[in-house]
């Protein structure tokens, strides 16, 4: 049973559902965008269709987001049910999974995934039992999912999951490097985003566990100093995909793309170590990293964001979840500090979703220009990922 403490949101979804002159994206226009995700959600195995294990894990996040945003409505889209099935059936998913990089840098994730009946728990069937896999990026996902989902429901099963998932992250770090943790647990790479997931979910965890603040806030801190002296953060206030390991054990740079979802994940961490330390000043340091971003993925200079060269329309499952996942951060960190260059670049984004990006079953495609049958067609992926844009111009009134 999921208890519900909605007097507070069901109030504000009253305010916020109804039209406001100057408003980029109403209530009802959201309702009808989440309706059009769950039209991909499959009840049985907690996830959603077209797409993979670990963007399953952000659609349940933009869904938990819009819920704070939006208010609740049990009559439309019934979150905390979805977030409990999820929890519930994600788990009983049997599968593998499998990444690699292409010639051109992008990180291609390959599920092989299976629900299983009710009340199996033979080991060999539950490749996923915990939320735990192969990846450090993509526990980080489900716990960051997680937490969002505490703050949604308060159930406290969910945050002792995104706890029991960070110890097990926490096994990915070592020395090398001077510290960080590993893309997998092959550990040949250290990347990007899974250290920026380590960082988020440690200083989100500070911020929601007292019992154990002091600790998660050290760990966050300590990670924070060691990412922004790693050298992933280039000369442009970029951050590229990951550090090469030279043969003399020196880790530098790799000039790996750009992707839109690195600038993104650290501006959310930073805003949660901001929070957990009362220090404004690991905003500062989003802020370069942000206006940076907002620049390099800016399509020919007409405001709309893009991905990385080489990759629209055809970014993959992994690819067409990424500008999404930027631009959530980005409502993070615009409600933490505020700036015109963040309100302008969702506001303008998220009208150009709604008007040129949409078909006829209000679904959302990978290119925010438009239109949205480019590439393989909209799916959970591409969708959850406008989505994000839609749910942070709710949330912060554009």
């Amino acid at each position: 049973m999921v208890s519900l403490r909605w007097g507070g949101l069901a109030a504000r979804a009253v305010h916020l559902i109804s039209v406001r002159p100057g408003i980029v994206i109403s209530g009802q226009d959201s309702i009808l965008a989440v309706q059009a995700l769950q039209g991909w959600y499959d009840a049985p195995s907690g996830l959603w269709a077209t797409t993979g294990w670990w963007n399953s894990a952000n659609c349940l996040t933009v869904l938990t987001d819009w819920a704070v945003a939006a208010g609740y409505n049990a009559g439309l889209v019934d979150v905390p049910g979805i977030i409990a099935n999820t929890f519930n059936n994600a788990q009983r998913v049997s599968g593998s999974a499998h990444k690699r990089m292409s010639s051109t840098g992008l990180p291609t994730s390959t599920y092989s995934l299976n629900a299983t009946e009710a009340g199996d728990t033979s080991n060999d069937k539950r490749g996923f039992s915990g939320f735990i896999n192969d990846y450090y990026d993509d526990e980080g996902w489900w716990a960051l999912a997680l937490i969002r989902s505490w703050d949604v429901t308060h159930q406290q099963a969910y945050l002792d999951m995104a706890e029991s998932i960070f110890r097990d992250m926490q096994a990915g770090i070592d020395d090398k490097c001077g510290g960080g943790i590993w893309w997998s647990k092959e550990k040949a790479y250290k990347n990007a985003i899974a250290n920026e997931l380590y960082l988020s979910v440690a200083a989100s965890l500070a911020n929601r566990v007292p019992a154990q603040k002091a600790h998660y806030t050290q760990i966050a801190r300590d990670q924070w100093n060691w990412f922004r002296k790693s050298g992933l953060i280039n000369d442009k206030n970029l951050i590229n995909d990951g550090l090469s390991i030279r043969a003399d054990g020196r880790c530098v740079n790799n000039n790996g793309q750009t992707w839109s979802y690195n600038q993104g994940v650290i501006l959310g961490g930073l805003v949660e170590l901001a929070q957990a330390t009362g220090d404004r000043s690991y905003l500062s340091q989003a802020i370069p990293i942000a206006l940076a971003a907002i620049d390099r993925l800016d399509d020919n200079k007409t405001g709309i964001i893009r991905e990385a060269d080489n990759c629209e329309p055809k970014c993959g499952s992994d690819g067409s979840q990424f500008k999404g996942i930027f631009v959530r951060n980005l409502h993070y960190l615009h409600k933490a500090a505020p700036r015109d260059e963040f309100k302008n670049a969702i506001k303008k984004n998220a009208k150009s979703i709604w008007d040129n990006d949409r078909n006829g079953k209000n679904q959302l495609g990978i290119k925010w220009s438009g239109p949205a049958d480019l590439g393989d067609g909209p799916t959970a992926s591409t969708h959850s990922s406008a989505l994000d844009v839609l749910v942070a111009a709710l949330a912060i009134g554009a």
